[in-house]
């Protein structure tokens, strides 16, 4: 299905999505309510699956701001899907430090799954594949976002696993797949090494 035939005739937000963008706009003071562009550009997204010209135009009434300024706002951000998306929506960094660490195998493993290529989606609409630049957790590279969540320290097999627990409906618990500590070395910590510490003496107790 292209774009263009999967553009909705009309959008609007749900109740609960109301509440929540009247929230939002509420935080900003008088006359600056526009600034809430981005988040409810989000929300629009979050509700819909992706942002179809209904939505932002949806948007811009609410804000009453010009269309074509919100149209800039989402074609200049990533973040924003002006198409169908799939269910699972993979986003494989393969900046430097990803690379460096295998973002290569993970981005083929994915090709060899799913069949699919970067920018395309499986039939089925289940997958999506894009490629992006840092996601910000290169110490724990290589990483593969899904939706919201970061899947950390993968290779080839761990990703063949991450698909196939996806497509099963089954998501595996975000985080490192070789049980990492948050970004510890990749041997395991060497300082600091619980994740818990003892109460300083209360005032007056120390030692003599």
């Amino acid at each position: 299905m292209s774009a263009d035939a999967a553009q909705p005739a009309s959008f609007a937000f749900t109740p609960e999505y109301e509440a929540r963008a009247d929230q939002i706009i509420a935080r900003y003071p008088e006359g600056r309510q526009q600034s809430a562009v981005l988040p409810l550009l989000d929300l629009a997204q979050r509700q819909h699956g992706w942002l179809p010209r209904a939505a932002m135009d949806h948007v811009a009434a609410k804000l009453r701001m010009a269309p074509i300024r919100v149209y800039e706002v989402a074609t200049f951000y990533t973040m924003f899907n002006l198409k169908p998306v799939g269910r699972y929506f993979l986003q494989a960094c393969t900046t430097t430090p990803c690379w460096l660490r295998g973002s290569d195998e993970v981005v083929a493993t994915c090709h060899r799954v799913l069949g699919i290529g970067v920018g395309e989606s499986t039939p089925d609409g289940l997958f999506s594949l894009v490629e992006v630049e840092c996601l910000g957790a290169c110490v724990n590279a290589p990483i593969l976002q899904v939706n919201d969540d970061f899947y950390e320290d993968l290779d080839g097999p761990a990703t063949e696993r991450l698909l196939e627990s996806l497509r099963r409906g089954e998501v595996p618990p975000m985080g490192s797949a070789t049980g990492r500590q948050t970004s510890a070395p990749a041997g395991g910590p060497t300082v600091l090494t619980s994740l818990s510490f003892d109460a300083a003496p209360a005032a007056g107790k120390g030692t003599e």
